[in-house]
Formats: structure tokens, sequence, C-alpha cells
């Protein structure tokens, strides 16, 4: 290091003219041309300065490659480059108030071979310059006097702090000290913002893993919550049809059964008081006893389908399977069959479905001498079909006709049934059909595509 006067005047014409501050910082650390016979000792002090600047960049490039361990080690790697560089008896490293907001410490003074980040224990002639480099970053680069070298830090041209320093008695602080200084601190003011870009970055990445993880989660009891919201519609679905079938029977058939167990007590009694016909008293009398038998099994059917125990949860082909036993009381044997990889349907479709398939079989119970009844659920690649069929004696031209006459008009609730089961196919975006089934009765057929709709909408 040389005086600063001396190196001063050497540069101010080659350097300073029409360069900013940091072009000026990196031309004081070239050598220089003279013509003058002092030639050999301005070659001298130039390679002494060459020769301190590249100390001074090692120890630059030392501190820079610290900026991954954080802010903190990079403004401790910088203080003890630039107190190296001065031999130092104190240096203060110093951002503004304001500026780097994530830079920790906000100073750092190396004094006695120790690191103060403690405003108290700062030595008295340091405080001064950190109140300027920390509130009045502008003046940086005024002169301190008493020895005391002071540059600025600056990003994006503006002053954001700066370094402070006492050096040794011996040393003499050249030009090219401060525009290592100035270079150190500048570096040290990018590498912090990136430092603390790297921290926002990092920090917004583990926020957004912290989201992933929270809405995999919000998904997952979403998904929990769905599938336990489907399985009480497939419950509701069973106990509708139980109660449906159980008011059917209660309100027609029982009533039915015991109309005729009373005509035939009526008959048997007056035969029996005239005298006549013995041998069809008798056979009165085995009718009466067909028919209390039968309100039996009618009464001890409703109250099963009243008080059925609660189903667990299953597909549509579990469902069905079930279903088919609940069809009491009757002599109907049914088989489902399933064609095709199930897919997962909505809960409502599910529901509409079941209710289809029931209504279909209580209609084969209620209005034909079928005993055999076929459900057979197919899942092709774009539709869901779903028939049920029975050996009965019903005729699919006759049931036609009356589908065809009760959309056209209003019966009044008679004969609504196959209506409504037309009506709910339809929501389903499909159709219904009425043939002759193989068994030899009725086979109807309900033709639903994918993906489903439900009143003119695709489901989820």
């Amino acid at each position: 290091m040389t005086s600063s006067a001396h190196n001063g005047s050497t540069h101010t014409g080659s350097v300073h003219t029409g360069f900013g501050r940091d072009e000026a910082d990196l031309g004081a650390l070239t050598g220089v041309r003279s013509g003058k016979r002092s030639f050999y000792p301005e070659y001298v002090r130039s390679a002494e300065r060459l020769e301190n600047a590249v100390r001074a960049l090692d120890r630059i490039s030392r501190a820079l490659v610290r900026t991954a361990e954080g802010p903190r080690e990079l403004v401790e790697a910088v203080a003890v480059a630039a107190a190296e560089h001065l031999h130092a008896e104190w240096l203060l490293v110093a951002v503004a108030d304001g500026a780097l907001q994530a830079a920790r410490p906000r100073f750092l003074v190396l004094y006695g071979g120790e690191l103060i980040d403690d405003e108290r224990a700062l030595p008295a002639e340091a405080l001064p310059h950190l109140h300027v480099l920390r509130g009045r970053p502008w003046e940086a680069e005024d002169d301190p006097g008493d020895g005391i070298v002071r540059v600025s830090m600056t990003l994006d041209g503006e002053p954001i702090g700066g370094i402070a320093g006492l050096p040794a008695a011996a040393v003499e602080v050249a030009d090219t000290d401060l525009a290592i200084l100035r270079v150190l601190a500048n570096q040290a003011a990018v590498a912090l913002h990136n430092s603390f870009l790297l921290h926002a970055a990092t920090t917004l990445r583990g926020r957004t893993e912290q989201l992933s993880e929270a809405a995999e989660q919000q998904a997952k009891e979403l998904a929990e919550t769905q599938q336990r919201l489907i399985e009480s519609m497939q419950r509701q679905a069973l106990d509708d049809e139980r109660h449906r079938i159980a008011r059917e029977l209660h309100d027609s058939v029982t009533q039915d059964v015991l109309s005729a167990g009373m005509t035939v007590e009526v008959c048997r009694a007056d035969l029996a008081a005239s005298g006549e016909h013995g041998g069809l008293v008798d056979q009165l009398s085995a009718a009466k006893d067909l028919t209390g038998h039968a309100v039996e099994r009618l009464r001890a059917a409703i109250y099963a389908l009243h008080n059925g125990a609660e189903e667990p949860p299953g597909s549509l082909p579990v469902l069905l399977e079930r279903l088919s036993s609940v069809h009491l009381p009757s002599d109907l044997k049914v088989q489902v069959r399933i064609a095709g990889t199930p897919v997962p349907l909505p809960g409502e479709v599910e529901h509409s479905l079941l209710r289809l398939a029931g209504e279909a079989l209580f209609n084969t119970v209620m209005h034909t001498t079928a005993d055999e009844a076929l459900v057979r659920l197919q899942y092709l690649p774009e539709r869901i079909v779903l028939s049920i069929s029975d050996n009965g004696e019903g005729d699919p031209a006759q049931l036609r006709r009356t589908l065809k006459l009760t959309a056209a008009t209003d019966l009044a609730g008679v004969h609504r049934g196959l209506a409504n089961m037309q009506d709910r196919t339809r929501e389903l975006g499909g159709t219904m059909s009425i043939r002759r089934s193989e068994l030899g009765g009725v086979m109807l057929v309900l033709d639903i595509p994918l993906p489903l709709r439900r009143h003119g909408k695709a489901a989820p």
C-alpha cells in the first residue's frame, strides 16, 4: 500500500473521465503508463498495487463463496477480508436501515480479534461511523478524517450501507485500497441480495410444499367424505326400496287377501247354514286357512322390510345382489349377472339404477306368475345396459301400448309405474325399451350412456 495522494494524481485523467464509480474503482487496480524518467519507480509501485489487488480479490472470492451459508457468515467473511487488507485495528460493515431487510446481523465489527454485533460493546470511535452508514449511507464517501477509511456499499447505484475502519498506523491507504474495499462492499451487497432471494425462494418452496401437503390431505378427507356420502345414499336407496315395497304390500296386497278371506268366510257360513254343498264348505274352510296364512306371511314380510338390519355399503353389482332378496313374499328366484369391468358411478346414479331394478322386480312379483327372473348389468366402453327379464306370461306389445297411452293421457296415477321408470331413465340420458325375454316373459332394457347425465348435466 502506498500514499493515496501520489496514486490519486497518477489516475485522474486516465480512469475517472467518462466512467462511473465501479469503472473507476476497477481502473485503479491496474498499472500505470508514463513517459517520464520516473517510470521505474512508478512501475514498482504499480506492481505492489497489483499484488495487493490480487490478494484482496482472493479474499473477496473466499468471502463470496460463503453466500450459501447464510447472510451472517457472508458479513463475517467480508469483515475479515477487509480487516486483513487494511491491517485494521477495527473494521465495521453495516447495512443501512430499510435496505436488505433479510440481512442479519445489520452490522458487524471486527475488534480485538472478535466479531461484535452488540452496539453497547463497540469501540467508541466506531459508533459515529455506524450511525452514518446505517442512517445516512449517502455520506459514506465523505472524508471522515482522523485516519479513518470509509467507503459506501451500493446496489443498483443506490447506497445501502458501507465499510469503515481504522488501518494500522504503518499502513498508507491508496486509491487502490479504497477501490478494493468498494468492490468488496458492492459484491457483498449483491451476495446479500442473492442470499435474500435464495432465502425467499426456499421459504416459498417450503410454503408450497406445506400447501401441497395440506391440499393433498384435504383431497383425501374430501374423498373419504364423498365415499361415506355414497355409502349413506346406497343404504338409503335400499331402505327406500324396502319401505316402498312394505307400503305396497300393506296398502294393496294385504287388504286384498283380507277381503278375499272375509268373502270366503261369508260364503262358507251361508253354505253351512243351508246344510247344502257340504264338500264346498270344507274347501272354503281350507281356502280361508290359506288366506289367513298368507296374511301372516305378508305381515312378517312387512315387519322384516321396515326393520331390516342396516346394510353395509357396496358397489352397484353388490347392491343388486342384495336387492334381489328383498321382494318378499314370493317364490320368485332372482339371478344377478355382471358383464364387463365395473366402473365407479355417482351415488345418485347408482340410487336411480337401483330403484329402477327394484321397481321392475316388484312389478314382476305383483303382476305376473313368473317364478324366475334375471337381472343383467353390462359395463360397455361407452354405456351401461341394465336389463330385467322374467318367465311370466306378460305381453311386451301390450305393455308398450300401455306405456304409450300413459305417456299421452293422464290416468290419475293408474299404470304410472312404467311411465315413471321411463322418466327416471331419461333423466340419466338413457332409453328404456320393452322386449320379449329369452325366459319367455318380458325383458325391460335400460340403456344408459357414459358419462352419465343427470337432468341434462354431465355427472361428476
